[in-house]
């Protein structure tokens, strides 16, 4: 297919026969191996670098390199590459970003995944602030360099320059072209043992010669601040290894990456069903995935006998006198002689309660290895008997097992949402199981197989633009007929006060959008409520923006009062002491502020306020809490809107912690307009109240604005409080720690609620001055405006 480049490549000649060869045999080489989204992308970044208006050689330079690039890692890396190039050309030469991009394809080789040359890509923005003259000789060694060091160690390696030559230029262009002793000396203590990058192919054919099929492998840079990398893990049936093992107790690097490969992959082949977290403390987890790790391997060598020589290794070397690891904790100790003793039937204990353990699992596996229960029961039942003879340790000791080559477990956990009949993708609610596929107009047309709409497709097909039908009138069929659209799931940590301990990406939120309502419901709201916005109207008076102020009165100022010092001179000329406050100091008064309005939206807003009971005329007539949030969060943003403060309305409502349903009624950078008052009338209350996941997605919104003040104003009518969830304390202690970690990140949270019983725990959970509780419900559209002025006046 011939390709129109004159849009894209402006900056060519287009009668230049050599440029047209070079970007046809390029766009040929990206056609088979990208889709036509990938394609899209590649061709917008040949438009972007013309437009930066750096040479020729830079636009070539890069349309020659990306079909490179995404052969290695996947085309999803080709707008984060243009992105950091652009940011990267405010600080650099074309020719250095020239250089960089004739790098990548090597770079990407090396570094073997695409969330790996995102971080290196990072490190080269980082570098052009600390050591810009570093990087045209760094990139002339970017070879040498990443066939030594893994991603952790060359940003050691490069923070190490910056900071030794930060004002040495000579000297920094020649410690990062590796000329000085101190670059190769660093360089040296750098490099790890084996690299993954090296040995990534001989690991694939091992582990298809033992189970006939194909395990797909991945590396993962998490040495950053140390040399230690991640434990290995399995995530969305991909194998995830550290990019480089040191050798550990006399056995080297590759005998660790089979070791962790063969575990890992034995867990994909021989576990069939996920093992229940309920109920179960962390410490009782860590045991129980012992004996799990035991049984697979189990499995494993029955089959293929040379497996349990190369694992028992690592439980028969003898630590040297400088090792990492150090002595283990007593119960550790334990859980490693266990362990051996499971896998050795010769091995004979100095402790008896070891062997009687390994040797009655043992038996157990030889009659029925190939359930999970297993596990479940010995981890307990170990667990109970170390609390008798050893104290147990903190979760992390558990944690820190000292056996390189073990995974973190964490594939065959129910938690982990990686239940094992989605065959590969990580679990959501059902009605998030759905495929975006990007089709062109005539995939469109034939692959649609029903002109109905469906609540819960299986595949969504995705146009570049709208579709319109036959008779042209101006809208589309997505305005007609469409549905709904859901964003892509947000994973958030959340706090588990038992532990003390963060669960890793254990809530999903996922941005939704409730049903248009009438827009002049909104309007509405300022007649129903004359007399409170007439008051509001004064404070909106009061907290505009007055611009530029002169204050008279102050010892250090930028301009002199004539009369103070006229008055000055004149005390000293009378012999007493003059005022010295003599200036005149200017200030200028703006407002710099993005807020977001968070709204419970959970089932108990739909209550009824009145006295009437239900079943009684004239119920139905009365007012909802729900209506009343909705006057008062209308009132609000009439008011910040006429103030010209930044400001979001969103709201939230939950059905567990896999779905965490988050409103967004009107954005930052949307105006108050019909729109978000349609959005915002058709407002509607379901569901539960998990607090700090929504709270923790708001702060992520607001940390995107450029705002010097950030605050969260959120209104609740009840305490956090989810259908999976029956522990009053948890979400409470969650919804604390969110409030904290966005304190932490500059946004404010403040509470209004309309829980007259709130006192008990409001206060512990967002801080004493840091909510106010509306006694009377009614009162919520009059105090909410007035909070807003008490907080940003």
């Amino acid at each position: 297919m011939s390709v129109d480049f004159s849009e894209y490549v402006t900056c060519l000649s287009g009668e230049d026969h050599e440029h047209r060869e070079a970007l046809e045999s390029s766009y040929h080489e990206a056609q088979r191996v990208m889709s036509p989204r990938g394609l899209q992308n590649y061709l917008e970044g040949m438009r972007a670098f013309c437009t930066l208006g750096r040479g020729q050689d830079l636009v070539l330079t890069y349309i020659q390199e990306m079909p490179g690039v995404a052969k290695e890692v996947g085309e999803d890396i080709i707008p984060d590459i243009v992105e950091a190039m652009m940011k990267l050309s405010s600080h650099t030469s074309g020719s250095v970003i020239t250089l960089i991009l004739a790098n990548l394809p090597m770079a990407a080789s090396r570094l073997g995944d695409a969330e790996v040359l995102r971080g290196f890509l990072k490190l080269l923005h980082q570098m052009t602030g600390k050591a810009p003259r570093g990087l045209r000789p760094m990139m002339e060694n970017l070879d040498e360099l990443l066939s030594k060091l893994t991603l952790g160690g060359l940003r050691r390696w490069v923070m190490w320059g910056a900071q030794a030559h930060q004002r040495d230029l000579d000297g920094q262009m020649a410690y990062f072209a590796l000329k000085t002793e101190s670059s190769q000396s660093i360089l040296q203590s750098e490099r790890r043992g084996t690299l993954f990058v090296d040995n990534q192919r001989k690991l694939n054919f091992y582990l298809r010669a033992l189970w006939a099929r194909a395990f797909f492998m991945r590396p993962t840079a998490g040495d950053f601040e140390s040399r230690q990398g991640i434990k290995p893990f399995i995530d969305d049936f991909q194998i995830h290894v550290p990019d480089a093992f040191d050798p550990f107790r006399g056995i080297d690097g590759m005998e660790i990456y089979r070791a962790a490969a063969a575990h890992c992959a034995a867990h994909m082949v021989y576990t069939r069903e996920p093992i229940s977290a309920e109920e179960l403390s962390q410490a009782q987890m860590r045991f129980i995935e012992m004996f799990e790790d035991a049984r697979i391997e189990y499995l494993a060598y029955s089959e293929f006998p040379g497996l349990r020589k190369l694992w028992l290794s690592f439980f028969t070397a003898e630590p040297g006198e400088h090792d990492e690891f150090g002595k283990p904790h007593e119960t550790m100790d334990y859980m490693l002689r266990t362990t051996r003793a499971i896998m050795d039937p010769e091995y004979r204990d100095a402790e008896p309660v070891v062997n009687e353990i390994a040797t009655d699992y043992r038996a157990k596996l030889e009659s029925d290895p190939y359930t999970s229960r297993l596990a479940w029961t010995a981890g307990v039942e170990f667990y109970n008997k170390m609390i008798e003879i050893a104290k147990i340790p903190s979760v992390r000791i558990l944690t820190e097992w000292p056996i390189p080559y073990r995974d973190d477990n964490r594939y065959f956990w129910d938690f982990s949402e990686n239940m094992f009949e989605t065959q590969g993708t990580d679990y959501m609610p059902a009605s998030q199981g759905t495929v975006r596929r990007y089709v062109s107009l005539m995939e469109f047309v034939n692959d649609i197989d029903s002109e109905m709409t469906h609540d819960s497709p299986d595949e969504i097909l995705v146009l570049a633009t709208e579709l319109f039908p036959y008779e042209d009138n101006g809208v589309s069929y997505n305005e007609t007929e469409g549905v709904e659209p859901v964003s892509d799931p947000f994973h958030y940590n959340e706090w588990d006060y038992h532990v003390q301990l963060a669960r890793p990406d254990w809530a999903t939120v996922i941005e939704r959008r409730q049903g248009h309502g009438d827009p002049e419901v909104m309007d509405e709201i300022l007649t129903k409520h004359k007399p409170v916005a007439s008051r509001i109207r004064h404070l909106i008076d009061a907290l505009q923006p007055q611009g530029i102020v002169r204050r008279r009165g102050y010892e250090e100022g930028e301009e002199l009062d004539l009369n103070a010092a006229v008055r000055a001179m004149i005390d000293i000329r009378r012999g007493i002491m003059p005022d010295p406050r003599i200036n005149i100091r200017i200030t200028r008064h703006i407002r710099d502020l993005s807020i977001v309005l968070l709204l419970d939206l959970s089932e108990s807003t739909n209550e009824k306020i009145g006295d009437i009971a239900e079943g009684e005329e004239g119920y139905e007539d009365q007012a909802s809490i729900l209506d009343l949030t909705r006057e008062s969060a209308g009132l609000l943003a009439w008011a910040i809107d006429s103030i010209g403060d930044r400001f979001a309305v969103h709201g939230f409502a939950s059905d567990g912690r896999h779905d965490v349903q988050y409103y967004r009624f009107k954005d930052f950078d949307q105006t108050y307009d019909d729109e978000a008052k349609s959005r915002m009338a058709g407002m509607r209350g379901n569901l539960s109240t998990r607090m700090g996941a929504a709270l923790r997605h708001a702060g992520w919104h607001l940390t995107r604005q450029s705002a010097q003040k950030r605050l969260v104003l959120l209104v609740t009518d009840g305490e956090p409080a989810d259908i999976d969830e029956r522990d009053p304390q948890y979400l409470r202690h969650d919804t604390k720690k969110a409030v904290e970690d966005l304190a932490m990140q500059g946004v404010y949270t403040y509470c209004l609620t309309l829980d007259p019983n709130a006192d008990r725990y409001v206060a512990r959970i967002f801080g004493e001055n840091n909510y106010s509780i509306v006694d009377n419900v009614e009162r919520l559209p009059e105090r909410l405006p007035n909070v807003f002025a008490a907080l940003t006046g």
